[in-house]
């Protein structure tokens, strides 16, 4: 799908909804929106609409988590 985007092209209609479709699956599947972005040449805020539109449930962002300490034995 890259090779068909030009950077900055504006993508509509049937093309838009295939591309949401393509990266909401891949998306699911694990590949993070920075991983699909560089991917298909597009930004980050780029992907992260198309997932957005697509009714896509994000991911929170992992690593370490603040909040209260786990008691140690």
């Amino acid at each position: 799908m890259a090779e068909t985007l030009k950077k900055g092209s504006r993508v509509t209609g049937a093309a838009r909804d295939k591309l949401a479709a393509d990266l909401k699956k891949k998306y699911d599947s694990g590949a993070s929106i920075r991983a699909l972005a560089e991917e298909t040449g597009r930004s980050y805020g780029f992907v992260h609409r198309m997932l957005s539109e697509a009714g896509v449930t994000l991911r929170g962002r992992g690593g370490a988590t603040r909040g209260r300490k786990a008691a140690s034995s």
